[in-house]
């Protein structure tokens, strides 16, 4: 029998992926990680609280699956938190999302289940999978309001070879349903949007915990270099920000760039504020294999941001340009740009 383990979170989405996998006849072990938690706030952590623990434990005993806890602490503390300190030191906008997916879940977790003899490994990610001429395709998923595909383009061929995705060929509401359907205690829980180490609290007051150096005053200028003020850390601020900066202008001024060497917030107009290219570097192409021309995509640069039409030049040193067909305001370093073809996933890098 086909041996699968579903990397469980106590939420409706992960429940349903392992409530379909048993349904189909595939032996299913349930799997959850202990994440790490601010010290004092052991019990804070999203993705794991004593909540959602028990919750996953009640859904396998319903199910009448195996379920295992492993302890991911250091490795999430070492790994994630310190990018998400490190993109903010560097005066980036990290999605520590993107490295946990690579590194948390389809390295550190993954070989975890391999090493139980798991055959492939199954989370409530809203994507879909295609396998085409002994490739595997990652698309989106079916709800495109739940789509879950933008921080997955870190996957390669082989992690997506052991990947499975039940729910994404689902709406959510569906999802919902069958949870009902198989009376799993999850299913009316609700959705969390937030990253799971900052419990709910502001980034800002964790950056304050954790690296205050990081929110030191430093000038607001122009860029033409004139002074108009100061700024409280250049962590307290995102590109395309308006509100908030304490200055006076005849025109909005909104924020353009962060120099974390100088420790200046660049403002200027909004038409100082688009821009019709980027560079990303440390780019993943899903099929394994770099595109040899330049081609057309929709362009995503950031989770919630809407598609835009682009020319994708692929770059040496791994690396890429997008040439914008209209300028995009809110292009902003250590986010990801993830280039798509209709319902299909090209890949993606991280903006510079």
């Amino acid at each position: 029998m086909t041996k699968v383990v579903v990397a469980m979170s106590g939420g409706v989405d992960s429940s349903v992926a392992a409530a379909l996998l048993k349904g189909q006849g595939y032996e299913v072990i349930g799997m959850m990680l202990r994440l790490w938690s601010e010290p004092g706030r052991e019990d804070s952590n999203r993705c794991c609280t004593p909540d959602a623990m028990a919750l996953a434990r009640r859904v396998a005993a319903t199910l009448d699956i195996p379920f295992y806890v492993v302890d991911a602490k250091e490795v999430f503390r070492n790994t994630v938190v310190n990018y998400f300190l490190e993109g903010y030191a560097r005066g980036e906008t990290p999605n520590p999302c993107l490295i946990c997916n690579r590194q948390i879940r389809w390295e550190f977790l993954l070989n975890h289940a391999l090493a139980l003899g798991a055959d492939f490994m199954a989370t409530g990610h809203y994507v879909r999978l295609r396998s085409e001429s002994g490739s595997v395709n990652l698309l989106r998923a079916v709800d495109r309001s739940k789509d879950q595909s933008y921080v997955l383009h870190v996957l390669n061929q082989e992690k997506l070879k052991r990947a499975m995705f039940p729910v994404g060929d689902y709406p959510k509401p569906e999802v919902r349903k069958i949870a009902e359907s198989f009376g799993l205690p999850t299913a009316s829980r609700r959705d969390s949007q937030d990253l799971c180490f900052l419990a709910g609290d502001d980034y800002r007051n964790f950056l304050q915990r954790h690296a205050p150096d990081m929110l030191k005053p430093g000038q607001i200028v122009n860029e033409g270099g004139e002074v108009l003020g100061e700024h409280n850390g250049l962590a307290n601020y995102t590109i395309g920000q308006r509100k908030g900066l304490g200055i006076s202008s005849p025109v909005p001024l909104y924020v353009i760039t962060k120099n974390a060497e100088h420790n200046t917030l660049v403002v200027g107009t909004q038409a100082e504020l688009g821009s019709r290219e980027l560079v990303a570097n440390e780019v993943n192409w899903i099929s394994g294999e770099t595109p040899p021309q330049a081609f057309r995509a929709e362009v995503k640069i950031r989770y919630t941001a809407k598609e835009a039409d682009a020319l994708v030049l692929p770059l040496a040193d791994g690396q890429v340009k997008v040439q914008f067909d209209a300028p995009q305001r809110d292009i902003t370093a250590g986010q990801a740009a993830v280039f798509y073809q209709g319902d299909l996933l090209l890949g993606g890098g991280i903006i510079q």
